[in-house]
């Protein structure tokens, strides 16, 4: 703006800060307003955020105090006819020069009266509404720091101005508090809650069940079958139809705001008998390397062949090997526990189609790196859901595994082929999963994945194709379509159909692979399943690995004596290169792959001891948690 006069300066001047005391306030209200209508819409808010927002809120409070203060000091101090052209100021110091070119908006020319009795009066309306706003803002802060670091066991409190009731549809009633009560922070996990919009617009709230909210690692000796575990990211709520599929993620940054930051170690209760406590870490020991190299210029040379014959170099792999990434997509494991527990076939199928779905989360910022091949016989375990893996052929490449829970138990391998298509890399599955909860024994094979854009452009992965999960024993099945991503509309979307014996419809799923999946109950209401957990807020940084992925290669204390000379964690080469030593990682792996080389020129390569093949089909023999119990007596061939 250019003032032609003084005086119409002057009336500017006057005008805005008018409108900067009286309006602000106003303009917080209708802001607020509309963040909380459309967080409604969106039927939850993300509440992992809270404690970062909190602590950023009071850093802001200190810094509006403190360019206040000396502002106010600042223009107390000139003389009433002193010029406040900056060429004059006796000031030197370079932060006052700040303020002074941030403020210098609401200063007057030097040819201007400064003893003018009425832009006094707007100045002092001005620091009085200045005040009464950082006041009211301290003010709120300290009730939103109580109610975030409220434990659970705390007593209810109640949103103003919010309906809490339970829901016709929901699974469980709820108590009424605020939705922000029952949340612990930090935590790697999304505390499970839900809101249902119904038609006439009113908010409804259901609360998360009073448990701990943590990741759960069983600390015995040999872990027990079916260790429980409840993780409240995965507890089934009830939210509004018209908001699920709304297209939040069209941008890799928009994760920003989901997405957890925890700068500490987070305290884990073990639901062993002893309880004991660990502290896991949330942060990888190094970031990887800045550039990990053109995957084009090698995949272009291989056209068409299969990319476990292909040689790459140690920056294309991240810290965690193919048998430790076959561990990630059981993170969601307690939804099993709640398909054992579901007396109602058409909830049992539902859940285990949420299971099926859930295990594609972590790659959704994994486009970029591959894990290291693990060697034959090589094996790796977790004991929070009694999961050992091992690799049972070399070529081509096959990885059984099995895991146990709370009336459930699930054999799969993990193998197949991937073919380079020019711009997108495709790998297509082979392996097939079998679940078993009591009677009923569930069978699927996953669809083919893509690696896009591979020459320019953003790398993204793409999973599309159909999912057939059928109850071999009573005929059920849910077909799963995920459904290929366009340049327009929602993307990951999956949608799901579940039949019974006779083949009719009886149920339907809608959904993201990364993001939440939940059962169409009528056409205002959702069935929650499953809620992905969120990512860690430096996940970019850190290969994309989420909170669950970064525990996978750590050796904890109750472990690190217990592991068998196979197990994944003790490789040197990925342990060079989660420590960021890429020279070490790399003749590390040469000398590992050249081993085993030499074992098989030798004919004496390692054999698959807790796996044997029955058919066309790999099954778990027995005898791991045993043997980990005796402490290895048996003798295990070392691989490095």
């Amino acid at each position: 703006m250019k003032a032609l006069s003084t005086q119409e300066y002057e009336q500017w001047m006057t005008s805005l800060r008018i409108f900067m005391g009286t309006g602000s306030e106003a303009r917080s209200k209708r802001s607020a307003s509309v963040r909380m209508m459309n967080s409604a819409r969106q039927g939850s808010f993300n509440l992992n955020r809270t404690g970062d927002i909190v602590d950023e809120m009071g850093d802001t409070i200190k810094a509006l105090e403190q360019i206040f203060t000396e502002l106010e000091q600042g223009l107390s101090l000139s003389p009433p006819n002193m010029s406040r052209d900056a060429s004059t100021s006796s000031r030197k110091s370079e932060k006052d020069k700040h303020h002074r070119e941030m403020f210098g908006l609401f200063r007057k020319h030097s040819s201007e009266n400064q003893s003018d009795l009425a832009a006094q009066h707007q100045n002092a309306i001005l620091y009085k509404d200045l005040r009464k706003a950082i006041d009211t803002l301290k003010t709120q802060h300290t009730s939103l720091t109580k109610v975030v670091q409220e434990p659970l066991s705390a007593a209810p409190r109640s949103l103003p101005n919010t309906v809490v009731e339970e829901a016709a549809h929901s699974p469980r009633a709820a108590s009424p508090r605020s939705p922000f009560a029952p949340f612990k922070y930090p935590h790697p996990h999304r505390a499970s809650y839900a809101a249902s919009v119904t038609s006439d617009g009113e908010l409804e709230w259901f609360d998360a069940e009073d448990r701990a909210e943590e990741f759960h690692f069983d600390t015995n000796d040999s872990p027990p079958t079916g260790v429980h575990e409840e993780q409240p990211s995965q507890t089934a709520t009830t939210i509004d139809a018209t908001s699920m599929f709304e297209d939040h993620d069209s941008d890799d940054d928009s994760s920003i705001d989901t997405d957890l930051g925890v700068d500490e170690p987070t305290e884990i209760i073990s639901p062993g008998v002893n309880h004991l406590r660990h502290a896991y870490r949330t942060q990888l020991p190094a970031p990887p390397p800045e550039d990990e190299g053109s995957l084009f210029t090698i995949l272009k040379k291989n056209v068409g062949k299969d990319l476990s014959t292909i040689t790459f170099p140690v920056t294309f792999n991240e810290p965690l090997s193919l048998l430790q990434r076959t561990a990630e997509e059981m993170e969601y494991w307690d939804l099993l526990n709640q398909a054992a527990s579901s007396a109602d076939p058409v909830t049992r199928i539902s859940y285990v189609a949420a299971f099926a779905v859930s295990g594609y989360a972590h790659t959704r910022h994994r486009s970029g790196r591959k894990g290291f091949n693990p060697m034959l016989a090589e094996t790796f375990e977790d004991v929070r859901m009694k999961f050992i893996a091992e690799k049972v052929q070399h070529n081509p490449v096959e990885m059984a595994y099995h895991a146990e829970g709370q009336g459930w138990e699930l054999t799969a391998l993990s193998a197949g082929r991937t073919k380079f298509w020019g711009k997108s890399l495709e790998i297509i599955p082979s392996g097939t999963t079998r679940v078993k909860i009591g009677t009923d024994l569930y069978v699927w094979t996953k669809p083919s994945s893509f690696m896009r854009n591979l020459m320019v452009g953003t790398k993204y992965i793409d999973h599309c194709g159909k999912m057939a999960i059928e109850n071999v024993t009573t005929g059920m099945r849910c077909v799963l379509d995920f459904k290929q991503n366009g340049y327009w509309g929602p993307s990951n979307v999956v949608s799901g159909t579940v039949h019974g014996s006779d083949g009719g419809i009886v149920g339907q799923l809608e959904g993201k692979w990364d993001d939440q999946m939940a059962q169409i109950l009528d056409n205002d209401h959702l069935h929650v399943l499953w809620r992905c957990s969120p990512f860690p807020k430096n996940t970019h940084e850190y290969y994309g690995f989420t909170s669950f992925g970064i525990t996978l290669n750590e050796i904890t204390t109750d472990i690190a004596q217990k592991l068998p000379p196979t197990d994944s964690r003790l490789r040197t080469d990925i342990r060079a290169l989660e420590h960021g030593d890429l020279d070490t990682a790399e003749t590390e792996k040469t000398r590992i792959e050249e081993a085993q080389r030499d074992r098989r020129r030798r004919g004496q390569d390692a054999q698959p001891m807790w796996f044997r093949k029955v058919g066309d089909e790999w099954e778990y023999a027995g005898g791991y948690w045993e043997a980990r119990a005796r402490g290895w007596k048996e003798p295990v061939r070392p691989l490095w």
